[in-house]
């Protein structure tokens, strides 16, 4: 079995190509790739609310399941960012139920089981080979460290367009993906790093 990598969650900021959307920001914790992932609103707020242990005056869908699970003595284990298809990230909840030695896995879209891990305090994994195809390595940066409050976002600046990403050449590509990684542009990084994968 593939080695598990160990993620930790980095930053949430606003979404520049998919209005309404966010960047989930993950990152190795032994390393210095991170993980640009687009989520929904919903489960951006659902995971930046937990973060900052504010109270919302309903339970969201994320307690409603935690507090559902815990009825039945039921807790994740873990979060597994298991494969890449096509841009699309898919994952998996590892459970577990007191008393039994067996483990549930249960299919999840990638947003909600980073949303339930941060409730349930598990950890969350993926692959090297995720990394290698969708990670962005970055050098020590003290600002990467940006709090997750969707209010203090991390700056993604309105960056290439796709249509210019498809026809610049390789070299100029590249240059590009220096630039928005020195600027932390990850969502536009992520772009230019398939872009340049495709033309493998």
């Amino acid at each position: 079995m593939a080695e598990k990598i160990k993620l930790k969650i980095i930053g949430l900021s606003y979404s520049q190509t998919q209005s309404g959307a966010y960047a989930l920001i993950l990152g190795e914790e032994k390393g210095k790739r991170r993980l640009p992932i687009i989520i929904g609103n919903f489960e951006a707020q659902a995971i930046a609310i937990e973060i900052e242990k504010m109270k919302s005056s309903r339970p969201l869908t994320h307690d409603v399941f935690k507090t559902f699970a815990e009825s039945f003595d039921i807790t994740i284990q873990e979060v597994i960012i298991y494969n890449l298809v096509e841009g699309i990230f898919y994952a998996k909840l590892l459970c577990k139920q007191k008393g039994s030695d067996k483990t549930i896995e249960i299919d999840a879209r990638t947003s909600d089981s980073i949303a339930l891990a941060v409730r349930f305090n598990c950890p969350v994994y993926t692959y090297e080979f995720i990394l290698s195809n969708a990670g962005i390595v970055l050098d020590d940066d003290p600002t990467l460290t940006a709090s997750t409050k969707v209010s203090e976002e991390i700056e993604i600046s309105e960056i290439t367009e796709d249509d210019e990403i498809t026809v610049l050449p390789n070299d100029e590509l590249q240059k590009k993906l220096e630039e928005a990684i020195a600027n932390e542009d990850y969502e536009v990084a992520s772009k230019i790093r398939d872009e340049l994968n495709r033309r493998k």
